[in-house]
């Protein structure tokens, strides 16, 4: 019996790996997820594994199911006993590369070997008593089952918990004479260190320091450790004969799918810890329904995950927010005044759809997202004077990038462009690009001042960051689906011709 993956429904999409982060990443704050999520880490190397979408359903939906699984606390706390005692074992692994003396390597691999056992044997027995509905784990346990019953595992537990009751049972006296060492059996001398201390105990006054030296346990040997331990050698050959046999025999015993396991199952561990802290704020997460052909999305109760997690540890209060998106609708345009949110809409909606792709729980108390093949992404950068392009041009060269690389299964994010020209330039060419995009079907969420893109088709959906009626200059962050009313693009020409009440009042104050 074999098993592949915790992480991949089908074997060959895990060797679809993508190990720098997407283009648009950093765009939607998602490299601050991600980094916060694979915090402390690093040695399983997980971003490789949030950098890859998955492309297919039923991919999604075995991710899913194992993440329902894993909210089984008892089950969760089983997995992480387990990883503990696994990074146990291949830092044991690792140490043993850098040791020199032939006994202390040896010594060292049979308590990895031992831990390994202990946690492969603990793992088959948690999974045997967990309630399981998911195609992964319900595989991988019957994997371990069978590889515990195995006669090679069951050599290595035997074979590893003997050598360690042989060594345990060595009892040795090492004597020292001036610089001279000699190391001889225990012939069952008798401790006095009792007898000594009962003695003195006459002399004692009131609380005394304690001047006996603790020795330090360390992974090293020097020199002379490692003599008197060949010395012990030759007084138990049979014993130390017993473990080269052992580390001959078992020189390679970690299982490649259990070790694989150990690692991909951080991918679950490390995202649910994660949304359990934005949990314990009163955050909702829901699993969405995932489709590659239906374009109705929606979401309700939504969030950008990176501004929430700042707010909670800020202890500050999270806006959320509701869309969708049906019939022919395509592309939300978002629309207001400026500092009310649009841009965190836009991220939001990527966020979403990417952690959709990841088969990843997502932000919100409902959601039916779009399995995209990728996003992409136009967010406003600094002019770059070495490429000798003005920032009009760049932008074109960017957008033109992005509608020749993107297809009906992409999804675009576009904040605010063309604010660099004039009026009549802007409309006429944010039009013929929403035109591209709506002619290439493809979700897309469009920030902008320009009011008429709004309602440029039946594919287009006005939404609108609100202000609190009684004042117009607080911000509620809430979107809302209505029509475009130009108050933001009106202030936003004001703001830059410095036409505002307050550069009106400063030019003439007398």
């Amino acid at each position: 019996m074999t098993f592949h993956s915790i992480l991949f429904a089908k074997a060959e999409d895990g060797r679809q790996k993508t190990p720098a982060a997407p283009a648009f990443v950093a765009d939607l704050n998602l490299d601050q997820v991600i980094t916060a999520i694979t915090a402390g880490r690093q040695a399983y190397d997980l971003k490789p594994f949030f950098y890859t979408l998955l492309h297919d359903v039923d991919s999604v939906h075995y991710r899913h199911e194992i993440m329902r699984d894993l909210e089984n606390e008892s089950l969760l706390e089983s997995i992480k006993s387990f990883s503990q005692k696994m990074v146990v074992v291949r830092r044991y692994l690792a140490l043993i590369g850098k040791l020199e003396f032939k006994y202390h390597k040896e010594g060292w691999m049979l308590e990895a070997a031992a831990h390994y056992c202990e946690a492969v044997t603990g793992l088959t027995r948690d999974l045997g008593h967990a309630d399981l509905s998911s195609r992964g784990l319900l595989e991988f346990r019957a994997y371990l089952t069978k590889y515990t019953r195995s006669h090679g595992f069951e050599s290595l537990a035997t074979e590893a918990q003997k050598s360690k009751a042989e060594l345990a049972s060595i009892r040795y006296c090492v004597i020292f004479k001036g610089s001279a060492v000699s190391v001889r059996k225990y012939e069952a001398e008798t401790d006095y260190s009792a007898e000594v201390e009962k003695i003195f105990e006459r002399f004692e006054q009131g609380a005394v320091e304690d001047h006996r030296v603790k020795l330090t346990i360390a992974s090293g040997m020097n020199h002379v450790e490692a003599q008197i331990l060949d010395f012990i050698a030759r007084l138990y050959p049979n014993v130390f004969a017993g473990l080269d046999r052992f580390c001959a025999r078992h020189s390679d015993f970690v299982d490649d799918p259990i070790s694989a396991f150990s690692r991909e199952i951080q991918f679950y561990v490390a995202y649910l810890e994660y949304i359990a802290k934005l949990k314990q704020a009163s955050l909702a997460f829901c699993y969405p329904q995932v489709s590659d052909t239906d374009k109705h999305v929606c979401a309700y109760g939504a969030f950008d995950l990176a501004l929430a997690a700042k707010r909670v540890a800020e202890k500050a209060a999270i806006v959320c927010n509701d869309f969708y998106l049906q019939g022919p609708e395509r592309v939300f345009v978002v629309s207001g005044p400026n500092q009310g949110g649009k841009t965190t809409f836009a991220r939001m909606f990527g966020q979403m759809h990417y952690l959709a792709s990841l088969g990843c729980p997502v932000p919100g108390t409902e959601a039916q997202l779009f399995l995209c093949d990728t996003i992409f992404t136009h967010f406003e950068e600094e002019e770059d004077i070495q490429n000798l392009h003005g920032k009009l041009q760049d932008d074109l060269i960017r957008i033109h990038a992005i509608l020749d690389k993107a297809t009906p299964h992409s999804s675009i994010i576009m904040n605010e462009i063309f604010t660099s020209t004039t009026l009549a330039d802007a409309v006429f060419l944010s039009e013929e690009i929403m035109e591209r995009i709506i002619q290439l079907d493809a979700l897309c969420v469009c920030v902008t001042f320009i009011d008429e893109l709004a309602s440029l088709s039946a594919s287009t959906v006005s939404m609108v960051s609100t202000v609190v009626p009684e004042d117009p200059a607080v911000r509620t962050y809430k979107i809302v689906r209505k029509p475009a009313d130009g108050l933001a693009y009106a202030l936003s020409i004001a703001e830059k011709h410095r036409l505002t009440y307050g550069w009106v009042k400063e030019r003439v104050k007398p």
